[in-house]
């Protein structure tokens, strides 16, 4: 499994070969977004809620160019520590990894790297999608593209809040994206467990959640299956304050930063950090505490 371009950990390694859970953890959330040093205790809280579980945690990144499945404690507390690291997608991975420099991985370079490792199940706080202005800007997330070539369960919060969440999920649409919510027709807003939009399916378990997941491989479709788990209403940003920070339909776009340009860690203050904290130890909690059923369920 290893390769002279990807690095998997023996532990990782193990827990697919034998089958135990294993669930794939992106490394942007602690080298992008969140401040020092909430970023390094929630990387680490979010390990710990799944070994907890007896699931096995694969954190994901970029370490001196090698993408790596399975960090290490040491590698993961280096990471959460550089500043100005490049932000990883899937076109940047051939980039970094021939300068030998570290990076953070975003959704779509982690899905790819979790597939390739085998793991079959991701779990993360906000993904990417469509940007308010997307129809001048074309400003659309890479992670929807490579979602649609990658055959892994992604349970998330939903989408980062500054999205266009109505032409997001009719992107997922095109694509032929599953979107099932668990236990709510109600799509999540990252930061608040009720965007204002609805899916078409949801879930009551993790047995029904395999079943589609097991439907999916046995048509050989190549898509992920995305999973919404909302954040925990008391967890979440109050509405009034995360509407405001949501640009309004046909206002025009600002001028936005490359991928690869980290956003300032001066931006993230102590009240927008703690929902988003919030939202990405949602998803891993809950993974940690349902997918072990699944993992023996009839997930293949």
């Amino acid at each position: 499994m290893n390769s002279n371009a990807i690095f998997v950990s023996e532990e990782v390694q193990a827990a697919v070969r034998e089958n135990r859970p294993v669930v794939a953890l992106e490394s942007t959330i602690f080298t992008h977004g969140l401040p020092r040093p909430r970023n390094l205790e929630v990387a680490l809280e979010a390990e710990a809620s799944l070994r907890a579980a007896g699931v096995t945690p694969a954190t994901i990144g970029v370490y001196n160019g090698v993408p790596t499945v399975g960090l290490t404690t040491e590698q993961i507390t280096e990471l959460s520590q550089v500043d100005n690291m490049d932000k990883v997608s899937l076109r940047d991975l051939p980039v970094v990894s021939a300068l030998g420099v570290h990076g953070g991985t975003t959704v779509a370079a982690t899905a790819f790297l979790a597939h390739h490792a085998g793991v079959k199940v991701f779990s993360t706080g906000g993904l990417g999608g469509v940007h308010h202005g997307a129809s001048e800007t074309f400003d659309e997330s890479a992670d929807m593209t490579t979602l649609a070539q990658v055959p892994i369960v992604v349970i998330s919060a939903g989408v980062k809040s500054i999205l266009d969440v109505a032409a997001t999920l009719e992107r997922f649409e095109t694509l032929n994206i599953p979107v099932i919510g668990y236990g709510t027709t109600k799509y999540p807003g990252f930061y608040v467990s009720d965007s204002g939009f609805k899916v078409n399916y949801a879930v009551k378990n993790t047995d029904e959640a395999a079943k589609i997941i097991n439907a999916r491989d046995d048509l050989g479709l190549p898509q992920s299956v995305l999973l919404a788990n909302p954040v925990a209403e008391d967890k979440q940003l109050p509405r009034k304050s995360s509407r405001t920070s949501w640009p309004a339909p046909g206002a025009k776009p600002k001028p936005r930063a490359s991928a690869a340009t980290p956003a300032p860690r001066s931006c993230l203050t102590s009240s927008s950090a703690t929902p988003r904290a919030a939202a990405w130890k949602s998803t891993s909690t809950f993974t940690a505490a349902t997918w072990p059923s699944a993992a023996s369920s009839p997930l293949r």
